[in-house]
């Protein structure tokens, strides 16, 4: 057993928790199902309706703020309800509004999405010269196509189908803490960041209909398989027991 981040001092490093072989599920849960079906969708576009491939990786580039926004919407509901929640930095903690937590969720991570659109941008030669750094974070919209629009509601559906439904019908706004809510996606993102920008990579070669398809199943593994949620409650539990010790 390992850890991949912890809190320091002004700042949180990139948080995944702990990690073991109980992290691997057996398997599938029903909800995997949109999971599995909102990532052949591109596949399938790519090898029989000729979908382009740089057009199925910008929605793999979109999916990051999809999860986002997502995520701020979780934050806004138990923000309705809690009002106010526990903040845990370097074995203290203190209470917060949630608002905060929702402005430093936008901040932190919309610094993710940030670098991560910039580096597949650049990377895959989609943005027009001389656009500048961050032309395609803030111009994502320019980007959508039938197409894109088409795999983005995919995805929608699955995030909604998977996270968002669950975590109102199980009531999970009342039990579980923001900051647990606002770490949520980082597993997931880390995976699809290192995937997406090298896809990108070997788009440029033109290695389109191959390398997406290998993709779309190594993401598929780490998404239906790799129980990012566990790892994170792991590490939050850790994390909250120990604020909660010495604040004794």
């Amino acid at each position: 057993m390992g850890v991949t981040g912890y809190f320091t001092k002004n700042k949180i490093s990139y948080f995944a928790g702990y990690y073991d072989r109980r992290m691997i599920k057996r398997k599938l849960a029903r909800e995997d199902v949109f999971v599995i079906v909102s990532n052949l969708i591109p596949v399938f576009g790519v090898w029989f309706l000729g979908w382009s491939g740089v057009e199925v990786f910008i929605v793999y580039a979109l999916e990051t703020l999809i999860i986002g926004m997502l995520t701020v919407l979780k934050l806004l509901v138990a923000t309705l309800y809690k009002g106010k929640d526990t903040w845990y930095n370097e074995g203290s903690s203190t209470t917060v509004s949630g608002l905060f937590f929702i402005f430093f969720f936008i901040m932190h991570f919309g610094l993710f999405a940030a670098v991560q659109t910039s580096i597949f941008s650049m990377s895959a030669n989609i943005t027009p010269p001389g656009s500048g750094l961050l032309h395609f974070f803030f111009h994502w919209y320019d980007y959508v196509n039938k197409d894109i629009a088409f795999m983005m509601g995919g995805f929608v559906i699955s995030y909604i189908a998977r996270s968002f439904i669950p975590f109102i019908i199980k009531k999970e706004y009342r039990s579980s803490s923001m900051m647990r809510i606002m770490f949520q996606p980082y597993g997931r993102v880390f995976i699809q960041q290192f995937t997406v920008i090298l896809g990108s990579m070997f788009l440029s070669f033109g290695f389109d209909k191959g390398f997406i398809f290998v993709f779309a199943m190594a993401k598929l593994f780490f998404e239906a398989f790799v129980d990012f949620e566990g790892i994170i409650n792991k590490g939050m539990d850790d994390m909250e027991k120990t604020g909660k010790k010495d604040n004794l």
